[in-house]
């Protein structure tokens, strides 16, 4: 049997789309009914289902819900005594579009007055990325010049072997004649 109920969450569930979720979620449960933002800060909605299945899909919100950020204080449900209509799948209702506009738009005025606050050290980072650049560029020269010095030493190491494998192939040489003598 369907029973149909009245719910409000409560705590911060708006601004996360916390409501696409529950759109989400009543679809997996078979849910019908309806969400909507209220300006005083909470969900509601109106939905309706097979007995336990409505209890098992507010379960559901709350954790998945918890997962996706939102902070639920309360769930508030009640029994619908009556029967009532409803939409076959669920939905959400844009009823604070107009009402809570006001409130979204200096939220996100919030949002870019912490990014100003926050990007006032930038300046700082970019000298410190600059001065680590210089360094490194320091760093890339002196490692240059040590590879040249070795390079060059090298080549003089390789130089003095050469001469040396002469020279003690000479004195095999002088060796083997005394052998002979």
């Amino acid at each position: 049997m369907h029973k149909c109920h009245n719910v409000m969450i409560t705590g911060k569930v708006q601004d996360i789309s916390f409501r696409a979720l529950i759109e989400d979620i009543a679809k997996l449960y078979d849910i019908n009914g309806y969400s909507f933002n209220d300006t005083d800060g909470s969900v509601k909605m109106v939905c309706c289902g097979e007995n336990g299945t409505v209890s098992e899909f507010l379960d559901e919100i709350k954790i998945r819900g918890s997962q996706k950020g939102a902070v639920i204080d309360n769930i508030a449900i009640e029994e619908i005594p009556f029967q009532i209509y409803l939409p076959q799948k669920f939905l959400r209702l844009y009823t604070d579009e107009l009402s809570d506009i006001g409130r979204k738009l200096d939220r996100g005025n919030e949002y870019l007055k912490e990014i100003l606050i926050n990007s006032s050290e930038l300046p700082d980072i970019k000298n410190g990325i600059e001065t680590l650049n210089s360094k490194f560029d320091t760093f890339n020269s002196k490692f240059d010049s040590f590879n040249s010095k070795f390079d060059s030493y090298f080549m003089e190491q390789r130089e003095h072997n050469h001469r040396l494998d002469k020279h003690n192939h000479r004195l095999e040489k002088i060796l083997e004649k005394l052998a002979e003598k």
